[in-house]
């Protein structure tokens, strides 16, 4: 359980850093800095992919599976 807690809790503070610049990414866009802010999130989001690849090569969100074999 407690894999699955960091989990969650690591895309909860992905939601809550993104969903501002998301509220201000046309301002961006209009002042002429849309570009770079895309990029800091695509970065951004990119690395937090990353580390869900990670985890799920490693098989730690296979735990429902795992229940089932018991």
């Amino acid at each position: 359980f407690y894999i699955i807690a960091l989990i969650f809790l690591i895309f909860d503070v992905e939601v809550a850093f993104t969903f501002p610049v998301a509220t201000v990414f046309r301002r961006w866009v209009e002042e002429g800095r849309g570009g770079i802010a895309f990029m800091e999130l695509a970065v951004f989001i990119g690395v937090l992919l990353v580390g869900l690849a990670y985890v799920w090569v490693k098989g730690d969100l296979e735990w429902i599976r795992r229940l089932r074999r018991r």
